[in-house]
């Protein structure tokens, strides 16, 4: 009886680990996803928001992921995507742009 009981406590745990390792990989999945989308918007960014937009979504796309939001302000482009994986489907937001001033610097 015992043996059963610790082989069914050992099932539960073993699922459960499954699960956040699901639930970890799509967040990965999207934040990777989100930065590259990010990335390829920035690049296009002078070239007008529909053209940077239309950018990060293949790229979000090429990733596995949907895009969720895009704003471009000047050079700034700020992108949400989303992954679904199974029951998960979480949204990262990312940023990019050229960098600022750095502090400290002659």
């Amino acid at each position: 009886m015992w043996v059963a009981f610790a082989a069914c406590a050992l099932c539960v745990v073993f699922a459960a680990v499954l699960a956040l390792g699901q639930a970890v990989a799509a967040r990965h999945r999207a934040g990777g996803a989100a930065d590259l989308a990010a990335l390829a918007a920035a690049d296009r960014a002078l070239w007008g928001e529909a053209e940077a937009c239309a950018a990060a979504a293949r790229v979000a796309g090429a990733q596995g992921a949907e895009l969720v939001g895009c704003v471009v302000r000047g050079e700034l482009a700020e992108v949400t995507a989303r992954v679904a994986r199974g029951p998960y489907r979480p949204e990262v937001r990312s940023r990019a742009g050229p960098p600022g001033p750095l502090g400290g610097s002659p």
